[in-house]
């Protein structure tokens, strides 16, 4: 495996390498993501949080004494 990595890393930095040579292509950077998918996500875990609680409230076993007792 470490083999298959060095080789890997030594391309990709080669490829780096010959991005900033002047000659390179330029490419336009990429448009930022606005409210879209991040927002999405947020929701998600928001809702799959609350799921996760009202299944943990629902399985938690009852109390067998109280400590005010």
């Amino acid at each position: 495996m470490f083999p298959f990595a060095m080789i890997e890393s030594q391309n990709a930095m080669a490829h780096e390498v010959r991005s900033a040579l002047p000659q390179a292509p330029v490419v336009a950077p990429a448009a930022p993501l606005i409210g879209g998918r991040a927002d999405r996500s947020r929701r998600v875990r928001a809702a799959l949080a609350a799921t996760l609680h009202r299944a943990a409230d629902a399985v938690a076993p009852a109390a067998a004494c109280s400590p005010a007792s």
